[in-house]
């Protein structure tokens, strides 16, 4: 489960249930949206290439995807001697006989994952698109401080500023969790602008470099997406679990984050 979840969050929960020990898999799912999915990376290659080189932007990337794993650890660990005590469970997994794939399912392997893309594209993107339009475009001849999007990022911002995030970036935080790709696409709407380059030098010009990974981490740990908090609740079926999850990672963002910014400052960088 923990290395489906670089793929996505919501089928590596799910996988869960193939561990037998409740507590184990109580842990392992706690922890799973720790891992980075893919719906991450946008926003990693975005801030990343705005403040780094092509090299360096590399480097940063590869860090939230370590910084995720390192976390991941340290929480199971505290779990396994706090709320979930007690010892692992043996894990033994019958796997099928290995063949080779055929061109026909091969063909309908693709289709299936491209209807399911299609769909996530046609209503989460798609309807957070539209979301968005009208919270940017409302009330008619407002700047976008203005707008709703603007109420929407005031209302966050107090929390958000010793970490140095602006009210755009608070907006485009609190639509990132409808999917964690909508926070370009946030990003974007609210500075007006329409291609990555363009909403890249926007961020380079309202950010430093260590803000700027202060927010790639804060996306990596906070509250995942809707999806995902589904799939907790499924799983666990518990709102008490979910909750709890929703909970630590929103506090353990908002501290990795500061102590981000507090080092790194205290660095030089």
């Amino acid at each position: 489960p923990m290395l489906l979840g670089f793929g996505c969050n919501v089928p590596a929960i799910m996988a869960c249930r193939s561990i037998e020990g409740e507590k184990d898999r109580l842990i392992t799912i706690l922890v799973n949206p720790l891992i980075s999915c893919g719906a991450r990376l946008p926003v990693y290659v975005l801030i990343a290439g705005a403040f780094f080189s092509a090299r360096q932007a590399g480097s940063v990337i590869w860090s939230m995807y370590v910084l995720g794993i390192v976390l991941a650890i340290i929480i199971a660990f505290v779990l396994r001697r706090t709320l979930l005590k007690g010892e692992p469970a043996p894990f033994i997994m019958e796997l099928p006989t290995y063949k080779a794939p055929t061109f026909h399912g091969s063909i309908i392997h693709m289709w299936e994952r491209g209807v399911v893309f299609l769909k996530k594209a046609g209503t989460y993107l798609l309807g957070a698109a539209i979301i968005l339009w009208f919270l940017i475009s409302f009330p008619m001849g407002a700047p976008p401080e203005q707008t709703y999007v603007g109420m929407i990022g005031h209302v966050v911002e107090p929390v958000l500023r010793p970490l140095g995030f602006d009210w755009r970036i608070g907006a485009a935080l609190v639509f990132g969790l409808l999917a964690k790709e909508v926070v370009v696409e946030a990003l974007g709407v609210i500075y007006a602008v329409e291609s990555e380059a363009a909403i890249a030098a926007a961020i380079a010009s309202s950010f430093t470099a260590l803000q700027g990974i202060a927010i790639m981490a804060f996306v990596l740990i906070y509250i995942p997406c809707v999806a995902a908090v589904a799939a907790v609740k499924a799983e666990t079926g518990s709102w008490k679990w979910t909750i709890f999850g929703v909970v630590y990672q929103t506090v353990l963002a908002y501290m990795v984050s500061l102590l981000i910014l507090v080092i790194g400052g205290a660095l030089g960088f």
